[in-house]
């Protein structure tokens, strides 16, 4: 009996079939991204993609269009139809030697994948407002995808369920929140269909949605994959011991009921941690690999809470991930925009190192790739709540970058960012970008949120005040100043903002190590 049969076994004689999850008719099965009430990406090549009996003649017909290509020897098919501009609904038939599938109700327009932990999960019925968001919600052009959580061990073709879904104060209670807000916004400022494919997973690590063929490319998650080896190497040996137990029990049942003795409970199987979330590459293999290659304009991601401890090692992952799911879809460097952590707990009465601090500054360095995005949102967390109800403001925030470095729109998308230092006597000079308009304290007040050192690497809260463009920082107790912070801390207290209101990322000017630099 092989190890993976021994996985498969229900006690009490119970038997498993594996269904395909796809749209079937007539021979031809379609993945469950491709159904009725779907978006496709305009003004891109439009993949689609099924299976069939091998060497069948598979014909797709859409907007005047008529592509045909040959069934593979492993039942794989797989077209691209020429660009189509924004509009809709149409209808879509699939022709074989079989017979045909007619997908109805296809609307074009902006696609985007909806990635991350719980922040990202949590659903509409649990942010601000939510029973007036809700009954506002009817949207036909909106339409929605859930992929259901799971995982496995391998990349998948398919998922085991879902449904694309207008958007409507029943489909979308239960939608994540940040991704129905961005795409509220979109319809309001883009003007177009907009589908949104929800793909999340609270509670989890970065490496779980990175593939393994990537993984291994990376020293920095080395330590992922040789932990990921020994459990995996515990696993075996406790499937040896489970199957020699149930080779025993077998025998002794056998005998026990000849004699018509009681049968004695079977053993126990040892729970198979392949199936948890947190294993890496099991979530990309499940969640992300079946939707590949459908098209996309780009991805949102809200993730980090699960790393925080091991952010130093974030700096390499975070855009080993994004680097993975370009190369995999093969669309190039396709938008990926991406939500900084929020403020969260206590704030700090003196200034400190800070795990979640460091997180922060990790997707800051991600804007190193091209075509990213992030929002800030540290002023609008919860001290009390990891999952902060203001859901608006993210999605917001998220669209605005969409509108502004994708759709051309002319709209501030980012709060200032810091750019450079000046050493001027006791005091420092801090330069930004993303000023738009000018520098300001939200609500008039002095500024807050900056913290000084001088070579000891001691640091201590700082007065600064806004010069121009600039802001000015200095302690009377620190002379010969080395270094600023700007809310450096879990939840800083801190207001630096541009015209358009927007937040400053926190930022170091340092590079002294910091306490996850050793955590893997």
């Amino acid at each position: 009996m092989t190890r993976r049969r021994l996985l498969t076994i229900v006690m009490g004689g119970c038997t498993a079939w594996l269904v395909l999850a796809g749209n079937a008719w007539a021979g031809i099965t379609l993945p469950a991204v491709i159904g009725d009430h779907m978006v496709l990406q305009r003004d891109i090549p439009v993949p689609i993609w099924g299976w069939a009996d091998a060497g069948e003649e598979v014909a797709v017909e859409l907007a005047g269009q008529t592509v045909t290509t040959n069934v593979g020897a492993d039942g794989a098919w797989r077209v691209a139809l020429a660009p189509l501009p924004a509009g809709g609904p149409h209808t879509m038939t699939i022709r074989s030697e079989d017979g045909s599938i007619t997908v109805n109700d296809i609307l074009v327009g902006e696609v985007w994948v909806c990635s991350g932990q719980s922040n990202m999960q949590m659903a509409v019925r649990e942010c601000n407002r939510a029973e007036q968001e809700i009954a506002q919600a009817d949207d036909s052009q909106l339409r929605l995808f859930t992929v259901p959580r799971q995982t496995a061990s391998k990349p998948q073709k398919d998922i085991e369920s879902g449904e694309w879904t207008a958007c409507t104060s029943k489909s979308v209670r239960n939608f994540s929140a940040v991704a129905y807000f961005f795409g509220r916004s979109l319809r309001q400022h883009v003007g177009v269909p907009v589908g949104l494919i929800h793909t999340s997973w609270g509670g989890t690590r970065i490496e779980a949605w990175t593939s393994l063929e990537a993984l291994a490319t990376e020293p920095m998650a080395g330590p992922i994959l040789d932990a990921h080896a020994q459990t995996m190497a515990r696993v075996d040996r406790q499937l040896d011991r489970y199957e020699n137990a149930f080779a025993k029990w077998r025998r002794e049942a056998a005998a026990a009921y000849e004699a018509g003795d009681p049968v004695p409970d079977p053993p126990k199987m040892p729970a198979d941690p392949r199936a948890s979330q947190h294993q890496p590459a099991v979530l990309y293999n499940a969640m992300i690999a079946p939707l590949v290659p459908y098209g996309i304009r780009g991805a949102i991601w809200y993730q980090g809470e699960s790393n925080a401890g091991r952010a130093y090692q974030y700096r390499a992952l975070h855009p080993l991930m994004i680097r993975d799911w370009r190369q995999h879809w093969g669309q190039g460097d396709f938008p990926f925009l991406f939500v900084q952590l929020a403020n969260y707990q206590a704030p700090p009465e003196q200034p400190v190192d800070d795990a979640w601090a460091e997180l922060r500054e990790a997707q800051l360095m991600t804007l190193a790739l091209p075509n990213t995005g992030m929002a800030v949102i540290i002023d609008i967390g919860d001290a009390d709540n990891i999952h902060p109800t203001n859901k608006q403001d993210v999605g917001d925030r998220l669209a605005r970058i969409a509108r502004a470095s994708i759709y051309g729109q002319d709209v501030v998308y980012s709060g200032p960012l810091y750019r450079s230092m000046k050493v001027e006597g006791s005091k420092i000079r801090l330069s930004f970008d993303h000023v738009d308009g000018g520098l300001a304290s939200r609500g008039g007040g002095p500024l807050t949120g900056f913290a000084i050192a001088g070579e000891d690497r001691q640091f201590v809260w700082a007065d600064a005040v806004i010069d121009g463009e600039t802001v000015v920082v200095h302690s009377d107790k620190v002379a010969k100043p080395a270094a600023v912070r700007y809310a450096w801390a879990i939840n800083p207290v801190c207001n630096l903002i541009n015209k358009a209101g927007l937040p400053a990322s926190p930022f170091r000017t340092d590079d002294w190590p910091g306490i996850t630099i050793d955590e893997r």
